[in-house]
């Protein structure tokens, strides 16, 4: 046990160690620590690491299947390793290969987990030699070595007499590996960009850093275009942001030693504490630990492999020596453990694609590495055609797109459904992977239908905006319009929704007159045509409404795109949305700031001067509307529901479906609350919306200014509703007032008991029921080890990973943002 909290103390304050700057370096000299790159802690520098080393070939057998180190993840027991040393005939100095595994900070490893090969041998020369991973192995290491008397027994020793210092640079060269990948892949895309316009490079650029979590520096998009590629390429160490993915798949449990004078250091302000990436944290531990391995005969340099198919592919910092201190090149290799398949999730959680469109990209984030390494490999978007066959279309990991480019030509010929369901696949090192699932449509000719109140909507001498509507709407490639002499007009489409176009017209020289709307959809040769009507419209105001005390008002009337503001006794009120319903404009104006109290009375009647934008100004009769009611909220309080939970909710706006919620409320206009006020309470879509009056007795008075107000979320909404809730006051006549927040409404999951096998490298298991309602299970409270639940899950358990003691943190799928603790037994596993 006091291993384990050591370990755990270590790995939490890993990040602390890692921040480190200019300062630190000039401070390390000083106590006679030689960093091997100064550059390596300047935030103006270039990455490091940028020599290229040895030739290493590596293939990992597993299970009858082989693999090119590129696409392995991870290590596990019994695995066999090929390594092929690669070096020119040339090559005048021997070098010994030595691999080496560990298995924790605190306990030295056999002398037989360590192989030695002779790289200068004709038979690994030509046909390398095999490894194979021990049982209970952790790490695993591979030192280059020049020969010389007694090398192979130093270089064990060493490892020996420190594992801790070798698990921890085991981590730090994976860590540093993964990361650098990430840079490497952002820093050639962008270079790639120059020549580029700057709407390209700009959308180019956020994709780039969303997919490899990348900090891109927004303020280089005001320099001038020739400027922006070199200034997205400066700082690039600095540039890394946090992966847990990465993290999870390097992690591993050390201790180093307890009096860290530099690890202590990198925490003050004075050496730049926290202002550094984790990948230059990387570089820094590597430069102290490798220090530490230091002998009269011996200097340890790390080396990172960057895998290109079998070739570990490694990069130097420094050239190595062949002169006393020898160099040993130190290489980590995947860490010995479970695997961590990629969290991907869409980045449009519920959007609707279509299968046809050439350039289909599946959005998805989570994951950087599946986008800056192999470790993901064969991917296919998977569904059923029309006949139940299964259609897999090759998908690829891009990150200048933002996520998997998918090659539809094996569509040719097959029948589809009008509408599917795909799923991600994929490899994952050796295992299987199922990714997200996203919804597709298919082109197919259809009807377009134009809303009833907008069928009169096209007016001539302005640009105007028409929404159509058909099931096709996101397969659409083009929309044309073309007026009773053929010309074509000018044309502008986006899809609303997977059924919705918003199509734009230019109509500004135009007469009225028949026109003709075509649609041409992805993969379709013929295209639709809808015949519509134009018309002219003289501009036409009916009524202004305002509200006393209110900053916005509506303006309704005619042609009232041409309006440019309205004043009202010394207050000017600007456009802010324009709408059309029923063949008339609607037009919301707001104004900078709230009329005074005595400004607009209620019942006032006063002139609104309405501006064109020709200069124009017309009059307009208006009267002031009374004040809209409002209230403001108090306190609330949570009362639990009938059944019990073991969760311990990580806010206090949560609010379970079966509990109950008071809440007290103060008037604020009128000053006094009547019985007919109501208070309205809905979820944020008002798909489910409940009034709480006296007359039911879900309101309360206090007295003539407080009242009480009481909800029954499950009674009033049922068992669907979820989500942000929001109240506001109804008067007496119906006039609503704002909308204010109130609660964020779960639906909890049923949870028994946790069960974990002895093994600790083994997952734990949840069980209960509802398991549905959880979004992700972690360890810790940062959500660094995760176990996602996927859409449509319906077993009665789920594998989560090993609590912490008894503690475990849930994020609910009605509030994904809110870590949760859930406190249940951990109980053996009965198998």
């Amino acid at each position: 046990m006091k291993i384990g909290k050591m370990m755990r103390h270590d790995i939490e304050n890993r990040s602390k160690r890692r921040a480190v700057g200019s300062a630190l370096t000039m401070l390390a000299a000083a106590l006679g620590v030689t960093f091997f790159a100064a550059r390596n802690v300047r935030a103006d520098a270039a990455p490091a690491f940028d020599l290229s080393g040895p030739r290493v070939e590596m293939k990992v057998m597993r299970a009858g299947k082989t693999l090119p180190i590129a696409n392995v993840p991870n290590l596990q027991a019994g695995d066999r390793l090929w390594i092929h040393p690669d070096f020119p005939d040339s090559q005048s100095v021997h070098f010994l290969v030595v691999v080496a595994f560990l298995r924790g900070a605190t306990n030295p490893p056999p002398e037989n987990w360590f192989t030695k090969a002779e790289a200068w041998n004709k038979q690994v020369r030509e046909e390398g030699f095999f490894v194979t991973v021990p049982q209970g192995a952790q790490q695993a290491l591979l030192f280059l070595a020049p020969e010389t008397g007694g090398d192979y027994g130093s270089l064990r020793a060493t490892v020996r007499g420190k594992p801790g210092l070798f698990v921890r640079a085991s981590q730090d060269l994976n860590q540093a590996s993964l990361d650098r990948s990430r840079l490497d892949r952002y820093m050639t895309e962008v270079r790639e960009s120059e020549g580029m316009d700057a709407k390209e490079l700009h959308d180019r650029s956020v994709l780039l850093a969303r997919t490899l979590n990348i900090k891109l520096e927004m303020q280089c998009f005001d320099k001038p275009l020739e400027q922006q590629p070199s200034c997205l390429m400066q700082n690039s160490d600095q540039k890394v942001l946090d992966d847990g993915h990465s993290q999870s798949m390097v992690a591993a449990l050390t201790s180093g030693p307890s009096t860290d004078l530099i690890g202590a250091v990198s925490t003050t302000a004075l050496a730049g504490g926290g202002t550094y990436s984790p990948y230059v944290g990387a570089i820094v531990d590597l430069a102290r630990l490798m220090e530490s391995f230091r002998t009269p005969d011996f200097q340890y340099l790390p080396s990172l492999a960057l895998p290109k198919l079998e070739q570990l592919n490694l990069r130097l910092n420094n050239p190595p020596s062949f002169r006393k201190p020898k160099s040993v090149l130190v290489v980590g290799l995947p860490a010995v453990e479970a695997v961590q398949l990629p969290p991907l999730r869409p980045v449009h959680a519920g959007e609707v694609l279509c299968l046809e469109k050439p350039s289909l990209v599946l959005a998805v984030e989570g994951a950087p590495l599946v986008f800056s390494t192999d470790i993901g490999h064969h991917f296919v978007l998977e569904f059923k055609d029309k006949t139940g066959a299964e259609v897999r279309l090759p998908a690829r990991a891009d990150a200048v797109h933002g996520g998997f480019l998918v090659d539809a030509k094996e569509l040719e010929g097959r029948a589809l459904e009008p509408e599917v369901t795909g799923t991600l696949r994929g490899w994952w090192g050796f295992e299987t992977y199922e990714g997200p699932r996203f919804d597709l449509k298919s082109a197919r000719n259809a009807k377009w239908n134009v809303a009833a109140a907008e069928q009169s909507a096209l007016v001539v001498g302005r640009d105007d905006v028409l929404h159509v509507q058909s099931g096709c709407a996101v397969c659409v490639e083009k929309v044309s319009f073309k007026n009773e002499k053929g010309v074509e007009l000018k044309t502008s489409f986006k899809v609303l929704r997977p059924d919705t176009l918003e199509v734009g017209v230019g109509l500004k020289d135009e007469t009225p007159g028949a026109v003709t709307m075509s649609v041409k959809q992805f993969g379709l040769a013929k295209t639709d045509e809808v015949a519509l009507h134009t018309y002219s419209e003289a501009a036409h105001l009916e009524r202004f409404t305002i509200n006393s005390g209110d900053q916005q008002g509506v303006l309704r009337g005619t042609r009232l795109d041409e309006v440019d503001s309205v004043e009202l006794k010394g207050v000017k009120f600007s456009p802010a949305k324009l709408s059309r319903a029923n063949e008339k404009d609607e037009l919301r104006l707001s104004a900078a700031t709230a009329p005074l109290a005595n400004t607009l009375l209620p019942e006032e009647k006063v002139v609104a001067h309405v501006a064109l934008k020709d200069a124009r100004v017309l009059d307009l009769q208006t009267t002031v509307e009374a004040a809209r009611p409002k209230v403001t909220l108090l306190s609330k309080n949570v009362q639990p529901g009938p059944t019990p939970t073991a969760l311990r909710f990580g806010s206090a706006d949560e609010l379970p479906q079966d509990a109950r919620l008071a809440f007290f409320l103060k008037a604020v206009i009128p000053e006094k609350f009547s019985h007919a006020e109501k208070i309205e309470v809905a979820t944020a879509d008002e798909a489910f919306h409940v009034s709480l009056s006296v007359s039911d007795g879900n309101l309360v008075m206090q007295d003539s200014e407080n009242v009480l107000a009481t909800l029954d979320p499950l009674k009033s909404f049922g068992a669907s509703a979820f989500g942000p809730l929001r109240f506001r006051p109804v008067d007496a006549d119906g006039a609503k007032g704002d909308w204010q927040p109130l609660a964020n409404l779960v639906r909890l999951p049923t949870l028994k008991e946790i069960r974990c096998p002895d093994s600790p490298d083994k997952q734990c298991k949840l069980s209960g029921s509802n398991l549905f309602l959880i979004d992700s299970v972690a360890s810790d409270p940062q959500f660094t080890h995760t176990s996602p639940v996927p859409a449509g899950f319906m077993e009665p358990t789920l594998s989560v990973p090993r609590p912490n003691g008894t503690l475990l943190y849930i994020k609910l799928r009605d509030d994904p943002a809110t870590v949760n603790t859930l406190v249940l037994p951990v109980l053996p596993d009965e198998r």
